[in-house]
């Protein structure tokens, strides 16, 4: 027999399975629960009685039952439970207010950062998150993405290319306590991996690859559902993975790494090198990301050298593709951040190296794509590290109605 902590272990599981269950399948039955779980129908009346009882799941009405038997339906409660998600990005910090079915109500975007202006920053986003929970009960956690390598274990990062001023704060000493409700930090595309398997209805599989392509470029893999983090929690920074042995020096040590060919701060690098846009000087006022938009508007209305650019930086993002490929071998490949906004101009380019460089039998079985999560997928995915701790352990965040 289980001792006491194994029984309510094993007696949360269940709760939890019942919950993701929910969550991906929509409206169901308890038979249908049951049947998809390997549960017993008495099991499942007992487990749900609890989720009811604590008001993490609801009884919505009759509908269509296993053998054509008319059945309860039961829905989880997604607009009760609330989560923040914040953003870091080096110079761009956004924070979300989202329910726990990934549904954006509220963002605030903070003035640009600057080295100088972190510690003020952090001040500020305290102080925000604080608010929004003085004023909304039902928010029960906050996730945070941060960018990578993160050393989970010491809660800060260890480079951060452009804005080096973010590798002298502890995340977990400015935030983890910071707050009445529990608090999660992850690294920003492992969060978007979350997020894209929580959250898209087009990821059918286990092993996906979130490639983040933004101010900073990585990848978060999952590998039967599971996050790869690494000894350190620096695991898949594909980033930092060379890609010209003689190439341009980054801050990491290395030489020619993907990062400094394809995330938006070098596409913006090479604008203010390059006359491809009018105004120099509005170009060099811009943010990383209003420069990329400008980039690919301008190719949009037929710049043909916008264009050109477009796809030089395509190739290099379909180089991290094919490492991601050879490396991990996903069976679908996501593609966000700043750079997937290139739309299907960067989507044919990369799929046309991919052709060149991956061995067919291998490239066949993978699904390469564009995030079509309707807010951005690393905020998203801060919401999505704290809705996953929710699922997860659901009587941790329960209120009893």
């Amino acid at each position: 027999m289980p001792r006491g902590g194994d029984h309510q272990s094993l007696s949360e599981l269940n709760r939890s399975r019942v919950v993701e269950y929910l969550h991906r399948n929509g409206i169901s039955s308890r038979a249908d629960i049951a049947h998809a779980l390997g549960l017993t129908p008495p099991a499942i009346t007992k487990i749900t009685a609890k989720l009811i009882d604590l008001g993490i799941i609801s009884e919505t009405g009759n509908l269509e039952g296993r053998l054509n038997r008319r059945a309860l339906g039961l829905a989880l409660n997604h607009s009760k439970y609330r989560v923040i998600g914040v953003k870091f990005a080096r110079s761009l910090v956004q924070i979300g207010v989202f329910d726990i079915s990934g549904r954006q109500l509220s963002i605030i975007d903070l003035p640009p950062v600057k080295d100088t202006s972190i510690a003020s920053t952090i001040v500020e986003i305290r102080s925000i998150i604080s608010d929004l929970l003085a004023k909304d009960p039902d928010i029960v956690a906050v996730g945070m993405s941060v960018p990578g390598p993160y050393l989970r274990h010491e809660g800060r990062i260890a480079v951060v290319t452009s804005m080096p001023g973010w590798t002298e704060v502890c995340y977990t000493d400015e935030f983890q306590h910071a707050f009445p409700v529990p608090t999660f930090i992850e690294h920003d595309a492992r969060s978007g991996a979350l997020a894209e398997s929580l959250f898209d209805p087009r990821i059918s599989s286990g092993n996906i690859a979130y490639y983040l392509v933004g101010e900073g470029v990585g990848v978060g893999v999952m590998e039967q559902e599971r996050l790869i983090n690494g000894d350190r929690g620096a695991a898949t920074e594909i980033g930092h993975i060379s890609i010209d042995v003689n190439g341009k020096a980054c801050k990491c040590g290395n030489v020619g790494c993907l990062e400094c060919y394809c995330s938006a701060v070098a596409v913006h690098e090479r604008l203010l090198e390059s006359d491809i846009l009018p105004d120099r000087e509005n170009i060099a006022s811009m943010t990383h990301q209003d420069a990329c938009n400008a980039l690919f508007n301008a190719a949009k209305l037929g710049n043909m050298r916008a264009q050109q650019l477009v796809r030089e930086t395509a190739e290099f993002v379909a180089y991290g593709c094919v490492n991601i490929i050879n490396c991990y071998n996903p069976k679908q490949i996501v593609i966000g951040d700043i750079m997937s906004q290139a739309g299907p101009a960067l989507l044919d380019t990369i799929k046309k190296v991919l052709k060149q460089r991956v061995v067919p039998e291998i490239l066949d079985g993978t699904e390469i794509m564009l995030s079509t999560l309707t807010s951005d997928p690393t905020l998203t995915g801060a919401a999505a590290v704290a809705a996953n701790q929710f699922l997860r352990h659901p009587s941790r965040f329960a209120r009893s109605t």
